[in-house]
């Protein structure tokens, strides 16, 4: 469209299109290869996926039109795939579109491709007048973000879709019949009470016998299988005790309070509460009344009312709930008027009213505290705890460097001499799977990978775990083997119980529906059996019932009668017998309202099925005739990556 409107300009028009359509086309002819013989996808390169009539699509191409679409966006690699599938999908339909439009003669003329940039691009014109090449480039790179070519490429694409939309659609109608169908569809509600069965109440109620657990055991004994244990010896510098027998001298913390002495370093401050009474957006008389209402709780508190009791009834602030607690505040915090009156006022008072941008305050005063620096006594317990870790965990990660070279210079030493060596605490662990914590020394990834990584007669590099720093002896190594019952009874006890309770479960819930339609009423036969009988609220299709998930799943409740009751549902894990209770039929007077968007709503989805459905018969066809290929093989490849 770059030339095109540079030619009209110009006062070259038809003429000089038609020239450069027979040179493009003498190019096309001679320079597109042919279908590589004994092929079955006749693609001409390794990188092409496939190709509509003479044009190839290349991996490039669908990549680069799905950067565009996500516009730095990342995607997960799981979708990548997907979404490649479909950006290819619309690739091959916009050519696709092409040579149907020639085959029929429905052609993008330059004057509607320039009329579709003025609308996007309207400053790309100063009225009639083209901005020229270099202001329009800019244009079209810096509002859609495309090259010139891709931005008039995706111009006559869509103008030429529009076209085939608009010669497949404009005959589509919708009838009366159908709004009313729809109206009544989205708009009609049920209410039914039910009883619902769970398997996950019943589980915890079934014990079997040693018998019948034997026997389930030995129908599926085949699940059951006891994956390799190791269990290990270690030696652990633990840091609790590390901590305990790590003393912190004085000249320690004096020297941290003076390294950090601006941290104790106060500021002018005061410990308030208050109660607030609105007036934002109030008219002159609510500002008034409002007043009042303040002067009258001012002097209930300075006649000794308590005054957390006052704010958490007045207080329109949220530190009501807290008895109008502000806590400490300094200088600057706060709006300049509530400032002046809380650092002015004693310890211990209360203000008058203060006016603020807020509202009315009344403000009690806790404590105050002036400008200075906390005294070395003052935060010496605050202090003692942060030298004592810096100072262990110096030393521990000294400790850890220590072990790690003994362990280096000599693998072979006893887990026993390095315990005595750098007095670690000795211990063993359990059996333990590869995914089992490591008995009580935790869980990482780290120490599992080593555990199960040791051989017989090693030990370990220090690894460091939540406790602190633990080397590993193997100790004993158990095989993977078939479990026997005893081995796994907590297992199988488990999955018994969860079968078992499905099976209970659903079984509750046809005895229920078996009751009820022999002629008892539902309420009854769902309380002799246990069941808890519940009723929801009125549902349309598009709506949700309560606790139970979407109205979707009750979609045969819209056809029952009132008093009819459903066959047994599953719903997740559970089973449902429900009744319905009434149908709520829409208003009349609502589909005039809703009429318009209706109407629209269902005339946008036939268009939409017409012309997805020409689509794909149009691509079936030029698949028969030869005119598209795909490259399964290059397509799972770029799926695949």
């Amino acid at each position: 469209m770059l030339d095109v409107i540079q030619r009209r300009q110009a006062g070259v028009k038809i003429l000089m299109g038609v020239v450069l359509g027979l040179i493009c086309l003498a190019m096309v002819i001679t320079l597109v290869p042919g279908l590589i013989p004994g092929t079955t996808s006749g693609m001409a390169s390794a990188d092409t996926i496939a190709r509509v009539g003479t044009e190839d699509i290349s991996r490039q191409d669908v990549e680069s039109m799905l950067n565009r679409e996500l516009r730095g966006q990342q995607l997960p690699p799981s979708f990548k795939g997907l979404y490649a599938k479909q950006v290819l999908d619309q690739l091959i339909s916009e050519k696709a579109l092409e040579i149907e439009g020639d085959r029929i003669g429905l052609k993008v003329t330059p004057q509607e491709e320039t009329e579709r940039i003025k609308k996007y691009l309207p400053t790309a014109f100063n009225g009639d007048t083209w901005v020229g090449r270099e202001r329009y480039t800019a244009l079209v790179q810096s509002g859609t973000g495309m090259s010139v070519q891709d931005f008039e490429t995706f111009v006559r694409q869509q103008l030429l879709e529009e076209k085939f939309h608009s010669l497949l659609t404009d005959g589509i109608t919708v009838s009366d019949g159908e709004i009313l169908t729809e109206f009544r569809r989205k708009n009609e509600k049920v209410t039914i009470e039910y009883a619902e069965s769970k398997p996950a109440d019943l589980a915890a109620t079934i014990n079997p016998t040693d018998s019948e657990l034997a026997q389930y055991f030995e129908k599926n004994k085949a699940r059951y299988q006891i994956p390799e244990k190791r269990s290990a010896n270690y030696a652990l510098l633990d840091i609790e005790q590390l901590k305990q027998r790590t003393p912190v001298s004085d000249q320690e913390l004096h020297a941290y309070y003076d390294q950090h002495i601006d941290e104790f370093k106060v500021e002018n401050r005061v410990h308030v509460e208050h109660i607030l009474f609105k007036t934002l957006g109030k008219t002159d008389a609510e500002v008034a009344e409002i007043q009042a209402k303040a002067e009258d709780v001012l002097k209930k508190a300075k006649s000794g009312a308590n005054f957390e009791d006052l704010a958490k009834k007045y207080s329109e602030d949220t530190t009501a709930s807290k008895g109008g607690d502000l806590d400490w505040i300094v200088e600057g915090q706060t709006v300049p008027e509530f400032e002046h009156a809380a650092f002015s006022l004693p310890k211990g008072s209360i203000s008058d009213l203060v006016k603020t941008q807020y509202g009315f305050h009344i403000i009690k005063v806790l404590d105050k505290e002036t400008a200075h620096t906390k005294s070395f006594d003052e935060v010496r317990s605050q202090i003692e705890p942060i030298v004592r870790e810096d100072k262990v965990n110096a030393e521990a990660s000294k400790l850890s460097d220590q072990m790690a070279s003994a362990v280096r210079q000599s693998n072979r030493q006893t887990l026993d001499a390095l315990a005595k060596k750098f007095d670690l605490q000795v211990g063993s662990t359990p059996p333990v799977a590869a995914t089992e914590p490591v008995g009580d020394l935790g869980s990482s990834p780290d120490l599992q990978q080593t555990l199960f990584s040791l051989r017989q007669g090693d030990i370990s590099a220090p690894l460091r775990i939540e406790r602190g720093t633990v080397i590993l002896s193997l100790k004993d190594i158990q095989p993977a083997h078939a479990a026997t019952l005893a081995e796994d009874r907590d297992t199988v006890l488990a999955d018994y119980r969860k079968e078992t309770s499905v099976s209970l479960a659903k079984s509750r819930a046809e005895e229920l529906d078996k009751r009820v339609r022999a002629g008892q009423p539902f309420d009854k036969a769902a309380k002799d059996l246990g069941f808890t009988v519940s009723t929801s609220q009125s549902f349309a299709r598009t709506g949700q019932v309560g606790d139970l998930g979407s109205a979707s799943q009750f979609e045969a409740a819209f056809t029952m009668p009132a008093d009819q009751v459903s066959d047994v549902m599953p719903l997740g894990a559970n089973w449902i017998v429900y009744k319905v209770v009434a149908h709520d039929q829409p208003k009349p007077e609502e589909l005039i309202l809703q009429r318009a968007q209706i109407q629209q709503q269902l005339l946008q989805s036939k268009q939409s099925a017409v012309f997805q459905a020409f689509q794909t018969a149009l691509k079936d066809r030029l698949q028969r005739q030869g005119k598209l290929f795909i490259d399964e093989t290059n397509l799972k490849a770029l799926a695949g990556s």
